[in-house]
């Protein structure tokens, strides 16, 4: 097994950074003498790692910044002696990881100017920073019942008196997320990160090699349904995706992804409950991702506000 308390600091990092995988901008203070990640694999450059440039590095250095270095020995470090079926899947995931791992330098480095010990990291020192980053983050009850009128689907048409403090806690939380992702992103820019251009090669390859980045590269919009065994609404959605899936073929992607077999990739997009749909346009970038049951009819608009029907 992974050694546990880098296991445990790894799914504390994913589990509230993941989001930034998909969402942070590229940022314009590099120099343009080289590429960045976006500009050199735009389907694949995500997360923190996109503004970093290209670069010859020696060997076994993977990534170099500001304050910090990132050298492959760091995935022995933290994967230790895992099942071969999961080194796999790990294994596919490398690009993923650092750019989770170069998240965690930058928060500790930013955690310690806010005199927040991060040393070791843990989940209790984490959530510190997080609360110090996200403390003036509200929702307001407007917004809540605005959000409320517009899902009641997901809370299967219970009264607003009932759900209300739910939901708020689920939109505090997304605000939340974006704060840290805005924060965070204004490290990355300051960091100047360099990765190596050889070992990002040999990656991109091996972590495109699933159902979903293979359709993200096919030139054509995407729909990626996340589910999972016992779900009732996944069930449900079942005879929806299979339509959709038989009208529009050879015009748009639809992928269906069992979570139980795609973790790392459940993780890359922040599936943290099912069934979650993600739509991607034809260069593969995200833009649209919906939680809970979705209709047919939903399901088509968003497609046409892509343009893709």
């Amino acid at each position: 097994m992974m050694k546990q308390e880098r296991f445990k600091w790894i799914i504390t990092v994913l589990g509230f950074a993941a989001l930034l995988w998909m969402t942070l901008p590229v940022s314009g203070a590099l120099s343009k003498a080289t590429q960045t990640m976006s500009e050199a694999y735009p389907e694949l450059s995500e997360g923190i790692l996109k503004s970093a440039q290209l670069e010859k590095l020696d060997n076994g250095l993977l990534l170099k910044a500001d304050g910090f270095e990132i050298r492959d020995s760091f995935f022995k470090e933290a994967f230790g002696e895992v099942d071969p079926e999961v080194r796999k899947e790990l294994d596919k995931s490398k690009l993923f990881l650092l750019d989770q791992k170069a998240m965690e330098e930058l928060i500790k480095q930013d955690a310690k100017s806010m005199d927040i010990a991060m040393e070791p990291p843990d989940e209790q020192s984490f959530r510190a920073y997080f609360d110090r980053v996200t403390k003036d983050v509200t929702v307001s009850e407007e917004a809540v019942k605005s959000f409320y009128d517009e899902n009641q689907e997901m809370v299967g048409g219970m009264p607003f008196d009932q759900v209300k403090e739910s939901i708020q806690g689920f939109m505090l939380q997304k605000k939340q997320q974006e704060a840290l992702q805005a924060h965070i992103d204004g490290l990355a820019e300051k960091a100047h990160m360099r990765i190596n251009e050889d070992w990002v090669k040999k990656q991109v390859a091996i972590a495109g090699d699933n159902p979903l980045d293979l359709a993200r590269r096919s030139g054509k919009p995407t729909l990626a349904q996340f589910s999972a065994t016992g779900c009732a609404p996944c069930e449900m959605m079942k005879p929806i995706i299979k339509k959709l899936k038989e009208k529009y073929q050879g015009t748009i992607n639809i992928v269906y992804i069992p979570v139980e077999e795609n973790q790392m990739l459940a993780t890359r997009f922040n599936v943290r409950a099912v069934p979650v749909q993600v739509f991607f346009d034809e260069k593969g970038k995200q833009v649209h991702q919906h939680m809970g049951f979705m209709a047919e009819a939903d399901i088509l608009n968003q497609f046409k506000k892509m343009g893709a029907i």
